[in-house]
């Protein structure tokens, strides 16, 4: 296992802060940090391209700089656009998939491109739970489970922006009650920083008035070698857990859990993702690859590693640092070629991973996993950290 942290120091790791509990920003959407219309940059991605109402509410793209990172967020879902990160000639690449305009987010069939998903991120057998006893009923988008918030989730509603400096972003959205189906009024408040480490890291903050449950995650989909550049099954991928949630046919946690090690599951050495994702194996099967929640070796809510990412030929190396118990990996599965991305690219089938921080599928309705229950008074916070470096 040696080399797996070359890139964080203990001391570092500290050093990230903790989410900024109940804090709000201004929801008057701001642009105080942006250029003009006609500015090209983060991938040559123009803000021209995504200055547009949706919904009623301004839609706009903001830059984010800071060391040897720059990156693009769109309000609309709160999706990271762009993300530029160097190989180790310094060279830069785009290693988020996504799109360069925004009429194609809105209108696409992949939903999740970069943004933020909830109210509940990942499945929810059935589109049932229970809360305080009441059962509610959620709209099942997922053959016959729900996905990620519903039909409309975070991920496609404009979150009101405001940005105090060149490397910060704060977003707010208020979800009332009975959007999708969910219990209370939450009031979310989350923050990309890039911080002085070359690391892009969001902190999430929810309050409720009623209770309810709360998964929060970004779903960026990431290519090392660029986006839009072929597929990942070369990227050796590490997970920091001895034990994953096993699923059923449709996706949905069994309720157990079970080691990874002597399965094709194992990544607690570094494992091209690409070595056994086609091993006759049960699980696979029903992912159709990987597409499974790890439980994460650690305890509490602190800030720990959960997964290291290395293109051998750039040289980029990615690593994922959570204060989740968990880390859904799923390998681009459902990417099927048809989609066109930024630069007129084809998405290809396994042309990206996706490592989404969170509590683990169907928590509401799984008594033995960690809780997702947010009460009146109580205030969820979530961090994860996408720390970029080169090898």
């Amino acid at each position: 296992m040696k080399n797996i942290i070359p890139l964080l120091t203990v001391a570092a790791a500290v050093s990230i802060s903790a989410c900024q509990s109940g804090t709000k920003t201004n929801n008057n959407t701001t642009d105080s940090m942006s250029t003009n219309q006609d500015t090209v940059s983060a991938g040559q991605i123009s803000d021209a391209a995504f200055d547009k109402m949706v919904d009623g509410k301004q839609v706009k793209l903001y830059h984010l700089k800071r060391g040897n990172l720059e990156v693009a967020i769109t309000n609309y879902g709160g999706k990271i656009v762009s993300l530029m990160a160097p190989d180790k000639q310094g060279q830069l690449a785009d290693v988020e998939l996504g799109y360069d305009n925004i009429d194609q987010y809105v209108n696409t069939k992949e939903r999740y491109y970069g943004g933020i998903v909830g109210r509940y991120g990942n499945r929810i057998a059935k589109g049932k739970f229970k809360v305080d006893g009441k059962e509610y009923t959620l709209a099942t988008n997922n053959g016959v489970n729900h996905l990620h918030g519903g039909k409309k989730g975070f991920n496609d509603v404009v979150w009101d922006a405001e940005q105090p400096n060149d490397h910060t972003l704060k977003l707010h959205y208020l979800s009332k009650d009975g959007e999708e189906g969910y219990p209370g009024n939450l009031d979310i408040t989350l923050t990309y920083e890039l911080t002085d480490s070359n690391a892009v890291k969001i902190d999430y903050s929810a309050t409720t008035d009623k209770a309810t449950v709360v998964n929060l995650t970004n779903h960026s989909f990431f290519n090392l070698h660029g986006a839009g550049n072929g597929d990942i099954n070369d990227h050796i991928m590490y997970i920091n857990a001895d034990k994953y949630t096993p699923v059923d046919s449709t996706l949905i946690p069994k309720g157990k859990l079970e080691p990874v090690k002597g399965t094709p599951m194992d990544f607690t050495t570094p494992t091209k993702i690409g070595d056994r994702v086609d091993a006759d194996f049960e699980q696979l099967k029903f992912g159709k690859g990987y597409d499974h929640n790890y439980v994460l070796n650690k305890k509490g809510k602190e800030l720990s590693l959960a997964a290291t990412v290395e293109e051998p030929k750039s040289g980029r190396f990615l690593e994922v640092w959570t204060t989740e118990p968990g880390v859904q990996f799923y390998g681009g599965n459902f990417l099927d070629g048809t989609d066109k991305g930024k630069e007129g690219k084809t998405y290809v089938h396994r042309g990206a991973f996706c490592l989404e921080t969170q509590h683990f599928p169907d928590s509401p309705n799984q008594p033995a996993f960690p809780s997702v229950v947010l009460k009146p008074g109580e205030t969820y916070t979530s961090t994860c950290v996408y720390k970029f470096g080169v090898k």
